[in-house]
């Protein structure tokens, strides 16, 4: 218990360069409540506690603002930045080193008492209100942009943005200095598909205005031989 206590506080350092004093981590941090209580109400949850189990995850939303269904399996060292307005859903699970910033949703979009909800892998960064829907997968070390939709699963190793979320980089998630999503540095899938339109549309000017000047050549010839 003391090991995982050290650990979820050298995971705070690790992934929150605000972070100054062992102290002010474990009053200030509200992610890390969060995370502390649903490993109590997913032990009650296991052991058919039910109730007491969604009472613990009650008193938890109310003190922190994230809401974890007890039912969610959460691997090691996962980090909720800020948190409030996080919700997790009963059947989410969610592997090691995960990072996820304010206001995402690890939600289902079926009535049915099955896997519902989404597989995060290891390594995922979900940037701010990000939503995440269906039993879909996040592969490893993906990065899912701030304010994207994703209803389908995202290959390991990417980046994922915009309604309805796109790959935009494959292979090569956008990083910044410190391994993390680098949100400024996130390219906009719109404006990628205007300027390719615009690129093509140049290129089909282009052919028809020399195809113009054949025509008028030829005619211009057709004529002087007549």
């Amino acid at each position: 218990m003391l090991q995982r206590i050290r650990e979820d506080l050298q995971t705070v350092f690790a992934k929150d360069p605000a972070a100054k004093s062992t102290f002010e981590v474990l009053v200030c941090y509200p992610g890390l409540h969060a995370i502390w209580l649903h490993r109590v109400a997913h032990y009650l949850w296991k052991r058919k506690r039910h109730l007491l189990g969604r009472l613990v995850s009650h008193t938890s939303r109310w003190w922190t603002g994230v809401e974890i269904h007890p039912g969610a399996v959460i691997g090691r060292r996962f980090f909720i930045d800020h948190g409030m307005g996080v919700v997790i859903g009963e059947t989410t699970e969610i592997g090691d080193d995960v990072l996820m910033y304010k206001g995402c949703v690890l939600g289902g979009t079926s009535m049915k008492k099955a896997k519902r909800h989404p597989t995060i892998s290891d390594g995922v960064v979900i940037g701010s209100n990000a939503v995440i829907l269906g039993p879909v997968t996040i592969g490893a070390n993906a990065r899912v942009g701030s304010g994207a939709v994703v209803v389908k699963s995202v290959p390991a190793n990417t980046t994922v943005v915009g309604v309805p979320g796109r790959v935009v980089r494959g292979d090569q998630p956008v990083e910044g200095p410190t391994g993390k999503l680098d949100h400024g540095r996130l390219p906009d899938p719109v404006v990628q598909a205007l300027s390719a339109s615009a690129i093509r549309i140049e290129e089909l000017e282009e052919r028809i205005r020399l195809l113009e000047t054949a025509v008028q050549q030829k005619e211009a010839v057709k004529g002087a031989s007549s």
